[in-house]
């Protein structure tokens, strides 16, 4: 396992990372958490992915339960939440929503979920229309100059939002944001490698970059429909099923995977495996973030990295970034 540095910041992390959307509290309990945990560590995994959106806070008491029990020291590892929808099944104005109320209480809720003295990292889930970006910044200031937070950041922000939150903390001589979490992979590649651009230029900004197998499509499971026990057959995801298959767009993108599945087999490489690792090929990504449902899904998306030497072959990377584009 490798270590990058988040963006300008000092803090290193795994290239490798794990997260709990959709998994923990749904498909995995405690106990299994609890191996999943001792896995990662084993592989040198030292950031840990969570949100208070994600079943509705139970995510992270699960994450909170199984890392307690692991008794690992709590400087060798990180964990992070975001704030935004609200871990109430019907939400009141000041239950979601990036106003400074509801930045700070998350925070506190999320640490005793996570049973945690400090988050790592602090994500703003979405950004917030009807909150001024100046109100939200000051808020992570706050939480940071009180030992709440170490690091805050975006996810699924604009490029001009995100801009607009590093001038009014320069401005204001506030703490700016660090880095920001958006998706990536082979096909979903435009707002990474066009948008944030100038941002990544200008601002040096970390990145935690999620669905690396694009919700596992880049798996090639769903070719041929939605298999039983698959992320896109679980209840309440029915919009990603839609979205892979139910639809013209995801007609479209199951044409390009199977090319990609073709390459990948053509070179006797594991799509999952070719695909996690191609993501660790821009320099821009500082980590990337794991999801598993069992241990040898894990593990098998842990070695992803043993395909790292195969993507010095120039031609096998040409071919890839043709089927992304």
């Amino acid at each position: 396992m490798q270590y990058r540095k988040l963006g300008n910041s000092g803090l290193k992390l795994s290239e490798l990372s794990f997260g709990s959307w959709v998994t923990f509290n749904k498909q995995v309990d405690s106990k299994l958490a609890e191996e999943m945990f001792g896995t990662c560590l084993d592989a040198g995994v030292n950031f840990f992915d969570n949100a208070e959106g994600y079943e509705r806070g139970m995510s992270e008491v699960v994450m909170g339960k199984a890392l307690k029990s692991l008794n690992k020291s709590r400087d060798s590892y990180c964990v992070s939440s975001k704030v935004f929808f609200g871990s109430h099944g019907n939400p009141t104005p000041t239950q979601m929503g990036l106003s400074r109320k509801h930045v700070t209480e998350a925070c506190h809720q999320a640490l005793e979920r996570l049973q945690v003295d400090y988050l790592d990292l602090y994500f703003c889930h979405r950004a917030d229309p009807e909150t001024p970006i100046g109100e939200t910044v000051w808020a992570m200031h706050n939480l940071i100059t009180q030992g709440k937070i170490l690091y805050w950041g975006t996810s699924e922000w604009s490029a001009e939002e995100i801009d607009e939150a590093y001038k009014f903390a320069s401005e204001n001589n506030l703490t700016p944001p660090t880095m920001e979490q958006p998706q990536y992979n082979l096909l979903d590649r435009h707002r990474f490698e066009v948008e944030y651009d100038p941002i990544f230029t200008q601002y040096g900004t970390g990145t935690t970059t999620w669905s690396p197998l694009a919700s596992g499509a880049l798996t090639g499971k769903y070719l041929n429909g939605v298999p039983a026990g698959s992320r896109a057959s679980l209840e309440g995801y029915e919009w990603l099923k839609k979205g892979m298959i139910d639809s013209d767009r995801g007609q479209e993108r199951m044409k390009r995977v199977a090319s990609y599945i073709k390459i990948a087999e053509e070179h006797n490489l594991s799509p999952s495996k070719l695909a996690i690792a191609w993501c660790l090929l821009n320099k821009n990504v500082s980590t990337v973030i794991l999801g598993a449902s069992s241990i040898g899904q894990l593990q098998d998306n842990l070695d992803s990295l043993d395909c790292i030497e195969a993507l010095k072959d120039n031609n096998l990377v040409n071919s890839l970034n043709n089927i992304g584009r």
